[in-house]
C-alpha cells in the first residue's frame, strides 16, 4: 500500500511542477508581449492549462474522496469559463481599439483566395 501512496505523491508532485512551469511561462509571456491580445492569449492559455494541471496534481495527492470530485468540478468550470471570458475581452478590444490598424492588418477573403491561387501556381 505504501508503494501506491508514493506513486500517487510522485505523480501529484509532477503535475504540480508542470502547473508551476506553465504559470512561469505565462508570466513571462504576459510581461514580454507588447500587444494586448497577445498578452491576453498567454494569460488565458496559461490559466487554463496551469490551473488544470495543478488541480489534477492535487486530485492525485488527495486520493479518491469527495474533495477529488470538488476539484474536478472546479477544473470543468474553469475550462468553460476561462476561454469564454478571454474571447469576450478580445472582442471588446477589437471593437474599441483605436490602434488596431497599426498592430495588425485586416485581410479580406478575396485577398486570401488570390494568395492561395498564387501559391498553387508556384507549386507544381
Amino acid at each position: 500500500m505504501a508503494v501506491v501512496e508514493w506513486a500517487r505523491f510522485i505523480a501529484g508532485t509532477f503535475f504540480l511542477l508542470i502547473g508551476l512551469g506553465i504559470f512561469v511561462v505565462e508570466m513571462i509571456g504576459v510581461f514580454r508581449f507588447k500587444y494586448v491580445l497577445n498578452r491576453m492569449h498567454a494569460a488565458a492559455m496559461g490559466d487554463t492549462l496551469g490551473i488544470g494541471s495543478s488541480l489534477l496534481g492535487l486530485m492525485l495527492m488527495s486520493g479518491f474522496q469527495m474533495v477529488t470530485l470538488k476539484l474536478f468540478l472546479i477544473i470543468v468550470f474553469l475550462w468553460f469559463s476561462s476561454p469564454v471570458s478571454s474571447h469576450l475581452i478580445a472582442r471588446l478590444e477589437v471593437t474599441t481599439s483605436e490602434k488596431l490598424e497599426k498592430e495588425c492588418r485586416a485581410v479580406s477573403l478575396r485577398e486570401l483566395e488570390a494568395a492561395r491561387k498564387k501559391e498553387q501556381e508556384v507549386q507544381p
